[in-house]
């Protein structure tokens, strides 16, 4: 898209099912319970993606628009839209026991303030709870600058945000 500002992609290190967004100046978002979308949780300020792997790489592609982007074409089986804020301007993708080996553009690039995040998944039910030695599964995150907006389901459709969203 002519909007689109920059774009990276990278191995995220997973473990216990998740990668984190956080910005380490404060908050990024306000809580979320797992159960609300099945892809996308927030605690203690940090917005949690859920995976299916236990432990693990999963590909990760990341696009910064200035303004609302088209949703990712391909067969993305979950997207969630979230709302989120970057104290420092240095609201970016994280694992939360590994650093990544070459980092993802920061989300919050035009600085400290409100972004919204558009997160896709796929692949979450080919192995989950395992740590495969592949990349099972692929996530694309778009940003762009928005005022707070309440969470929006834009699609559900696998097994394992079903099953998360049913505990």
């Amino acid at each position: 898209m002519s909007d689109e500002v920059e774009r990276g992609n990278g191995l995220v290190p997973v473990q216990y099912h998740q990668f984190d967004i956080s910005d380490e100046d404060g908050p990024a978002g306000a809580a979320l319970e797992r159960e609300h979308n099945g892809l996308v949780r927030v605690a203690d300020g940090t917005i949690t993606v859920m995976t299916g792997i236990h432990t693990g790489d999963v590909d990760v592609t990341v696009t910064l628009h200035e303004a609302l982007p088209a949703p990712g074409s391909g067969d993305w089986q979950e997207i969630v839209e979230i709302s989120a804020h970057a104290a420092s301007g240095e609201l970016t993708v994280r694992g939360i026991m590994d650093d990544l080996d070459e980092e993802l553009p920061v989300l919050s690039f035009n600085g400290p303030g409100d972004y919204r995040l558009r997160i896709h998944a796929r692949g979450r039910d080919t192995a989950v709870d395992l740590a495969p030695d592949e990349v099972t599964e692929w996530y694309l995150i778009q940003a762009w600058p928005a005022p707070t907006q309440e969470v929006t389901v834009l699609r559900q459709s696998d097994t394992y945000g079903a099953s998360v969203r049913a505990h």
